[in-house]
């Protein structure tokens, strides 16, 4: 995009934030009207199934977009809540969709993000072993708080142990043995919250598991 259309891009931006942790940021049903951007914190989606069980469906960083998967049913079909003190930009959609028309750009960028989200469910689906779902849950963490620099080893996850199983269809017991296994075998060193990969090649091996395999089999 030119800077010319930036100008114009910039014009339609309403900046929203700090949120405090906890805070709503649409709630399922509501009428859809606006994407978001995230400028800083971490952005949870979610919904209530059937069963009256909550059901993460996502994480959203810095640099990221919330709200696309409304722009079909003009209603927002999830939950955002703010994981941690969050800022926003917010950007009407009939407008962007205006904009979009005359730059190619920008409609090029929606598409982009929307295949994204599909590429992520993919490799996170629920028939894949669970040490890959895990694995490439947290390269794909590494490679997205890069954005476009050499992937980060560092990670501070702002999501809870419980919610990383939730979103990957895990029992939480799960998921803390997996990062005990992770850990033991050198692949990650592990504080609280703060995570930092120390053999992506091989953390790599993991995420690339085929659907039915078990590692070890």
């Amino acid at each position: 995009m030119d800077k010319r259309d930036l100008r114009d891009l910039h014009v339609l931006v309403e900046h929203v934030g700090p949120l405090a942790a906890g805070a709503h940021i649409f709630r399922e049903g509501e009428p859809f009207n606006a994407l978001a951007a995230v400028r800083a914190g971490t952005v949870k989606t979610w919904r209530v199934d059937r069963d009256g069980r909550e059901q993460v469906l996502g994480f959203h960083l810095p640099g990221e977009v919330i709200g696309l998967s409304a722009i079909d049913g003009e209603r927002y079909p999830c939950n955002a809540d703010a994981l941690e003190p969050v800022q926003l930009c917010r950007f009407s959609f009939t407008k962007v969709a205006t904009l979009a028309t005359r730059v190619p750009g920008l409609q090029r960028e929606l598409f982009r993000l929307l295949s994204r989200d599909i590429a992520h469910a993919e490799r996170l689906a629920a028939d894949r072993p669970a040490e890959a779902r895990l694995a490439a849950f947290l390269l794909d963490l590494s490679a997205r708080l890069s954005r476009g620099n050499p992937a980060t080893g560092h990670l501070r996850l702002a999501m809870p142990r419980a919610d990383i199983a939730n979103y990957l269809r895990l029992a939480p017991e799960t998921v803390s043995r997996l990062f005990r296994r992770f850990r033991d075998d050198s692949l990650l060193r592990v504080r609280g919250r703060e995570v930092e990969i120390t053999d992506r090649r091989r953390l790599e091996a993991f995420a690339e598991e085929p659907p039915g395999h078990r590692a070890g089999s």
